[in-house]
């Protein structure tokens, strides 16, 4: 299994750091049934971040539901010495993992340590980084995160200049690498983002913060939804 067939060609992702945690298997429950494949955990630890988020005891809850779906799990480590976490994330029910370039001092060996754990591997750089630097720690990921906000809280607006960069990381990856957005994604960036050049589309607010979030995630997937040739 790996990224090119967990994830259809464009993936919105709903990012469960936005979710109702009073309701949160029903939610996935729900948006499973509207077609999600890939759900996105968001680990952050007080220290890399501010907040302090999910991590693996909500992971080991949850893993067994989304794996019954046929869904997978898409750990965005947003924490300090992400390489310590690989191994948790793996024990309980993640499928892959995604560490900043900012917190790990040795990319190529953490991508290492994430297949010999049987994990998917990515990399995510902050607007502070370059898309050069982010590209060049990522030999042998699947895929590659740009970050269209500053990591930490979920509703913050999407930064413009994003656009510039995922178009820039586009252009510098193979193909075969997919690339990722977060932040700020909704009814009016979605697009933009993928034209682009993202099709993994991670969605927060987006979808949760609505009396509907399977119709939000939904109408979110019409928006980028590639029209079907006769």
């Amino acid at each position: 299994m790996g990224w090119n067939r967990w994830a259809r060609r464009v993936e919105v992702e709903p990012s469960l750091y936005a979710a109702d945690f009073s309701r949160l298997g029903e939610q996935l429950g729900e948006l499973a049934g509207a077609g999600a494949r890939v759900f996105h955990f968001d680990v952050g630890d007080g220290h890399f971040i501010p907040e302090i988020t999910i991590g693996p005891i909500v992971l080991a809850s949850i893993s067994p539901l989304v794996h019954g779906w046929g869904g997978v799990l898409d750990c965005h480590l947003m924490v300090s010495e992400p390489e310590r976490h690989f191994e948790a994330a793996a024990k309980t029910g993640g499928d892959s993992v995604t560490f900043h370039v900012e917190a790990c001092d040795d990319p190529p060996r953490a991508i290492a340590l994430a297949r010999k754990l049987g994990l998917g591997a990515g990399v995510v750089f902050n607007p502070g980084t370059s898309v050069e630097d982010a590209v060049r720690a990522s030999e042998g990921a699947d895929l590659v995160l740009c970050m269209s906000i500053h990591p930490g809280y979920s509703g913050q607006p999407f930064m413009p200049e994003a656009l510039d960069r995922i178009a820039r990381l586009r252009s510098l990856l193979p193909d075969e690498m997919r690339v990722q957005v977060d932040g700020g994604v909704h009814a009016e960036t979605i697009g933009p983002a993928r034209a682009a050049g993202a099709d993994l589309l991670v969605a927060g607010s987006a979808v949760f913060w609505n009396d509907a979030p399977a119709a939000a995630y939904r109408a979110l997937v019409g928006a980028v939804s590639e029209p079907v040739r006769g």
